[in-house]
């Protein structure tokens, strides 16, 4: 199991063991249970979908011969909108 250390104002610190009191816990199992949540919900890093897949050929499809490598640049995009 690793240790996490942070940093919070006082007046966080407070409210949180308030709730973590009033839950019959401590502020570290509350931290846990939000973190653990937090890391069931998030999507996987997993390979593309056959839909992504789809999505991607169909914009390309629209955009012929467009490469990120063709991004203007910021003073380029502004002057083109004028």
């Amino acid at each position: 199991m690793k240790n996490i250390t942070l940093s919070i104002d006082e007046e966080t610190y407070r409210k949180a063991r308030i709730a973590a009191a009033r839950r019959d816990a401590s502020v570290s199992s509350l931290v846990k249970q939000y973190l653990q949540t937090l890391a069931a919900t998030e999507i996987p890093n997993e390979m593309p979908t056959p839909e992504l897949d789809t999505l991607l050929a169909e914009i390309a499809s629209r955009h012929p011969g467009f490469s990120c490598s063709e991004n203007l640049s910021r003073e380029d995009l502004y002057e083109s909108r004028c």
